[in-house]
């Protein structure tokens, strides 16, 4: 954070120039070692039916502490389980982080966790969507089996169901730069979400871009619109159903209509 403080108030162009250099270096280690942490955890949980848990909680001791919670965040995307990420501190406890779905705050359930097993969670705190947690070196089976209790006591499998909201179609006439700029004039948040609509598609080209992207054509009603599918570089159909939103893409001085593929399934 210091470093990107510096950068801003740099008062000439090569002292910027050279911290913006090391940012994105670390951005670029940064996002290194997300991407094996994340296949490390994908290989944990090589096997897991959604079915057989309210609760993921995982641990490997080569994660790294700073980024469990982008971790927790992807993991509960994927499977729409409240999860915890945990990696081990110098003194050998066990540093989580954690995400929620809606149904469940995160925090509250910590606190019962606390009050049933007192003693297993060295610190906790955070709020709804997302929160933190110490536990004792031996703590994580413990932990599993509490919040895994505490969770089927606050949920019904109905809450397990991943629900994507959205508002409804657009014609092909209708999805234009104007509107997308109408949009993104507004002042969107939590209670409040930016605008999502859900359409048909032909896939008529893509590639991956930055290693972690898919840019893609698609074809809709007679039309082509570009398209960006962010974190996700697997290959598409050839006819997929996506819940998109309307953005603005510019490049090199020019904007053009772009669609941000959010979620997609084949046709």
């Amino acid at each position: 954070m210091s470093l990107g403080i510096e950068c801003l108030l740099a008062r000439d162009e090569a002292t910027a120039t050279r911290l913006a250099s090391d940012l994105d270096r670390l951005n670029r280690e940064r996002r290194g070692i997300e991407d094996e942490m994340q296949a490390s955890a994908l290989k944990l949980l090589d096997g897991f039916q959604a079915d057989d848990g309210y609760t993921l909680a995982i641990h490997d001791p080569e994660w790294h502490a700073g980024v469990v919670g982008i971790l927790a965040s992807r993991l509960k995307d994927r499977f729409h389980r409240p999860v915890f990420a945990f990696a081990t501190e110098n003194d050998g406890t066990l540093r989580g982080s954690g995400r929620s779905i809606a149904a469940l705050h995160l925090r509250d359930a910590l606190d019962r966790v606390d009050k049933m097993k007192p003693g297993l969670l060295v610190r906790f705190g955070g709020h709804a969507a997302a929160a933190g947690a110490t536990l004792r070196p031996d703590g994580l089976e413990e932990f599993r089996a509490t919040l895994e209790s505490v969770v089927r006591d606050s949920l019904t499998p109905s809450d397990l169901d991943q629900r994507i909201d959205t508002d409804g179609t657009l014609d092909g006439a209708d999805m234009n730069g104007e509107l997308a700029c109408a949009i993104q004039s507004q002042v969107w948040g939590q209670g409040f979400p930016e605008p999502r609509f859900v359409g048909r598609f032909t896939v008529e080209a893509q590639r991956v871009v930055a290693e972690r992207h898919l840019k893609l054509t698609l074809a809709c009603e007679g039309r082509r619109f570009g398209a960006i599918r962010f974190g996700s570089p697997e290959a598409l159909p050839a006819s997929i159903q996506a819940v998109y939103r309307l953005d603005i893409e510019s490049y090199q001085g020019a904007e053009s209509l772009q669609l941000t593929l959010e979620h997609c399934q084949p046709l």
